[in-house]
């Protein structure tokens, strides 16, 4: 190999590796969980968002047979969550979520991790839940 092509390989392996590193991340970082209810509350444990090998992460998506679309739960540092509705404002497609943004596959609206619209052609940000955590369980109040 001459020095040219090793220099141009390497080149483009580093400028790889943070890509690949954010795909792994958003991959390890998702995990779905069946969440109960509970009068008006959806309901998982806070164990829920460690992860096998220790650290948390950073978000999970919760469902229940009782919910047309699921919930996203976000944690945004050990005492607090965002959880938002994981249906698109703009025609009610189930949104797809990557790290910290929720996309919809259908017209490609994109939301932050706060529910707020990023990019349209959605015009409305996300629904959102009060979060309250008791007795090591997160309550997400459907109300």
């Amino acid at each position: 190999m001459q020095r040219k092509d090793f220099i141009k390989t390497c080149g483009f392996a580093c400028l790889s590796l943070p890509l690949l590193a954010s795909v792994l991340e958003s991959c390890s970082g998702s995990k779905m969980i069946m969440g109960t209810i509970d009068h008006s509350d959806l309901v998982i444990p806070e164990s829920s968002f460690l992860m096998d090998k220790g650290g948390f992460r950073k978000y999970v998506v919760v469902e229940n047979d009782q919910l047309k679309f699921p919930i996203c739960l976000y944690r945004t540092n050990e005492i607090e969550y965002s959880a938002l509705s994981m249906r698109c404002p703009h025609q009610g497609a189930e949104l797809q979520v990557f790290g910290d943004r929720l996309q919809c596959p259908a017209h490609g609206s994109e939301f932050n991790k706060n529910g707020v619209v990023q990019n349209g052609p959605a015009d409305t940000n996300l629904r959102t839940f009060p979060v309250t955590i008791q007795n090591n369980q997160i309550h997400i109040s459907l109300k």
